[in-house]
């Protein structure tokens, strides 16, 4: 276990944490009103891979060469040049913190973050960490890797747990929310999938299995490539499924490690968190009318029913976007025009 401390005084600020894998939707801005949970489950920490905070620049401040050089491939309208490394913890394992007002930076109905460092340290001053908690986003404490540094405590090695004890640990998440909204989780978390499937696409038609993996990918993938003759297939791969005989495997990310789960054989991989993963490996559709005599081994009988989506389901286009500006392949004639196509319409049909 870990725990994060001030650099100017040694003041502990968090209740000891473990690291787990950055959460794919740490990023994500929903619509205005609706209230998002806390990022990060309790006595967990994650450390962001990309830059953090102001300052900010707009993509002609930048230019092309330089953005690459940070792994940006594709023009966004503005990009962090805050540091590198930012550590997100749950705001309940924060502690020994004070809220300076003054650059607390807000939006509506909370701080977004966006002016900086909001809390500072309650015994010497120094400004170690962003509280973000408006509706639109993700509640979270960003601690600032340039004004804490991490303590060991037990030296033991953290305890990982196995695949095939995931699936009974930890049994997926549900896609649909009990008022009939998509799961914020999934919208990014497919998102980011769908981003890297195009790019293993080459640009031609994917086949993609019926269920619910066809109602979160499908629509998009076949309004995103050109028509033609189908060339690649997808299929669900990872532990307790049998071996994938298609040439894209979704297969599941480690939860703590962040590491892929790795098929046999020569398989394209696209990682989707495991929590969603889960739920599209085992969670089959329910059959709504058992058949005649003995009731089927997949026929349900919930009291109450699984909650119904209100609308078809729709990626993050925001998040999409984000994901594919940083993937190398767009600057691909074919893949930068779906590019510019989404960033022009990026509200219109599938997203």
């Amino acid at each position: 276990m870990t725990v994060f401390a001030c650099t100017g005084c040694g003041a502990v600020l968090t209740v000891p944490v473990s690291r787990v894998a950055f959460p794919v939707q740490a990023h994500q801005q929903v619509g205005n009103g609706l209230l998002l949970g806390v990022l990060m489950e309790p006595g967990t920490y994650a450390v962001d891979p990309e830059p953090f905070g102001p300052p900010w620049l707009r993509w002609d401040e930048f230019g092309a060469v330089e953005a690459e050089a940070h792994g940006v491939y594709a023009p966004v309208f503005a990009l962090s040049c805050g540091p590198r490394g930012a550590v997100v913890v749950a705001p309940g394992d924060v502690g020994g913190t004070v809220l300076i007002p003054g650059p607390a930076g807000g939006n509506c109905c909370g701080l977004d973050g966006q002016d900086g460092p909001n809390l500072a340290c309650a015994r010497c001053g120094r400004l170690v960490a962003t509280r973000v908690d408006d509706c639109s986003l993700w509640q979270a404490v960003w601690l600032d890797p340039d004004a804490v540094h991490r303590v060991d405590g037990d030296a033991s090695p953290q305890r990982t747990v196995g695949w095939d004890a995931l699936r009974a640990e930890r049994p997926g998440v549900e896609p649909v929310e009990p008022d009939g909204q998509w799961n914020p989780l999934w919208e990014a978390a497919v998102a980011v999938a769908l981003a890297r499937l195009l790019v293993l696409s080459t640009g031609a038609r994917v086949t993609v299995p019926d269920g619910l993996v066809a109602e979160t990918f499908r629509r998009t993938l076949d309004a995103l490539l050109p028509p033609g003759p189908t060339a690649r297939t997808l299929a669900l791969a990872g532990p307790g499924l049998p071996a994938v005989t298609a040439d894209i495997g979704l297969v599941p990310q480690h939860p703590q490690s962040g590491e892929d789960w790795a098929p046999s054989g020569s398989v394209d991989v696209v990682p989707l968190p495991w929590d969603v993963w889960a739920y599209l490996a085992f969670h089959h559709d329910r059959r709504p009318v058992p058949g005649a005599g003995a009731m089927p081994d997949d026929a349900r009988r919930d009291d109450p029913p699984p909650p119904l989506p209100r609308r078809a389901f729709h990626p993050d286009v925001v998040v999409f976007l984000d994901t594919l500006a940083r993937l190398p392949e767009v600057r691909q004639p074919w893949l930068r025009e779906i590019y510019h196509r989404v960033s022009r319409g990026p509200y219109r049909f599938p997203f």
